[in-house]
């Protein structure tokens, strides 16, 4: 047996510290914030128990479903009917079948059908390595032509990825078609699932799950540093004392290592920092009425600048209507640093301009959350991240013995594909890199095996 700390009580976080602790290892999870679950964890809106940031389930999404018959609570999935919607030149299309492809305004036959074949075959597409290479841009454009791409998809990518917009890998976007194209009842009916009573209900069973296993959660508590003698990891320093380990699994966002390793030599600490991350603040309204009848609207009207709403009452039954409308960023741009009732004015002047009936009176509450490090970019040259080859390694490894650095960068908009990545991180990391490193790692499920090809994780978006 051996003592192993986790840095972070993330979805991740949480994998990897209960597969250490159901194989016998002492475990202990630390979390800088007051309750477990990072981007999963619920809050108190007004009486409703929510995410800050929003999560569905698809069903292609077996290691969640086989983590929740593990746990006891696969019996928690719900499954409903979903439908999507297109907010462009002042009206709202629906969206997300062959009919209400055939019938979007400004696109000639010969696009929609080239456009329609992109979607088809790229759900039934099971690698990405081809794909690797290729801009998002370059690949819709090859495939349905610049008019598609600009129609559908340039301004969502600008109001996401803002400068990193022309760079955005085609295994992020295959990925995301992929797993939605996959989670249908028919051709002509999307469905879409969420776990009864939230994420929450899955982060909760995890904790006892460490729990009953003799594993500790400390909330509250941030790493300050990893102690480091001779050469070898020996521990966390959390508020001045020092608990001892003999192996550390960080999930924290990389940017946060440099400073928790202060004797990592240059060269480590500048391939840290070098990971760019994008930023999210998610605004939540609850409303007394619908906005739609949608799950989600993406948004390329060029007079709204939010790439899309979240209706999470049409997935998830709630007493009143819930909205997200998410904002990706870097956080060097100017509107990171709105105040909240900036972003809440213009979240919700976005809402009114897609159904004019919505009024103020009709608002009940508002919330709005801010996360610096909510994914990473995933410019082609992040590739790196995921090949089996030495610069994959500067990123997913650490020099010091017995010191794991993993974190999937997600966005909330997508938390829910990566929450499922997190999960599935619970069982694999890389199996070359954790034999030299400590035997220790080789007994746990969520980082004992290597990727295989069609499975690494990609940034998500919607």
């Amino acid at each position: 047996m051996a003592r192993v700390a986790v840095i972070g009580a993330g979805a991740m976080g949480l994998a990897a510290a209960y597969h250490a602790a159901k194989a016998g290892h002492e475990v202990a999870v630390f979390e800088a914030g007051p309750t477990p679950g990072g981007m999963a964890a619920h809050f108190d809106f007004g009486g409703l128990s929510i995410e800050r940031y929003y999560h569905f389930v698809c069903k292609a999404d077996a290691p969640t479903f086989a983590l929740l018959e593990e746990l006891g609570i696969g019996d928690r999935m719900r499954w409903r009917l979903t439908s999507m919607g297109y907010f462009t030149g002042g009206r709202l299309h629906p969206w997300g079948d062959p009919i209400s492809l055939l019938s979007f305004p400004d696109l000639g036959l010969i696009s929609k059908l080239r456009y329609g074949a992109l979607m088809f075959l790229s759900t039934r597409r099971d690698h990405w390595a081809a794909l690797e290479n290729i801009s998002a841009r370059e690949w819709i454009t090859r495939w349905c032509g610049k008019k598609v791409y600009d129609r559908l998809w340039r301004r969502l990518f600008d109001l996401k990825f803002y400068e990193y917009a022309d760079n955005i890998s085609a295994a992020w976007i295959w990925t995301r078609i992929k797993r939605l194209g996959r989670s249908r009842r028919s051709l002509f009916q999307e469905e879409l699932g969420y776990i009864e009573g939230g994420s929450e209900t899955l982060v909760h069973a995890l904790q006892a799950a460490i729990e009953q296993r003799g594993g500790r959660i400390h909330v509250s508590m941030p790493v300050e540093r990893i102690v480091i003698k001779d050469g070898v990891v020996r521990g966390v320093r959390v508020r001045g004392t020092d608990y001892a380990a003999d192996h550390v699994i960080s999930t924290v966002p990389t940017p946060f290592v440099g400073a928790m390793v202060p004797d990592l030599d240059e060269d480590w600490r500048r391939r840290y920092a070098e990971i760019a991350n994008i930023g999210v603040i998610c605004v939540l309204f609850k409303l007394k009425r619908s906005v739609t009848k949608n799950f989600w609207v993406n948004v390329t009207d060029d007079n709204i600048d939010v790439p899309g709403i979240v209706e999470f009452s049409n997935l998830r039954p709630l007493p009143c209507t819930v909205i997200y409308v998410p904002y990706y960023m870097p956080t060097t741009n100017p509107k990171w640093s709105w105040t909240d009732d900036m972003l809440a004015a213009e979240a919700f002047a976005a809402i009114r301009r897609i159904n004019p009936e919505i009024s103020e009176s009709d608002r009940i509450a508002h919330y709005l959350g801010r996360l610096r490090n909510a994914s990473r970019s995933a410019p082609r040259v992040l590739r790196a991240i995921f090949r089996r080859c030495k610069r994959r390694f500067a990123v997913c490894r650490s020099p010091i013995p017995a010191f794991i650095i993993r974190r999937i960068g997600e966005s909330p908009k997508a938390s829910d594909w990566e929450r499922r990545w997190r999960w599935r991180l619970g069982h694999r990391h890389e199996s070359a890199f954790v034999a030299r490193q400590c035997a220790l790692f080789r007994d746990i499920p969520c980082l004992g095996r290597d990727f295989r090809a069609g499975e690494y994780p990609l940034p998500h978006s919607t």
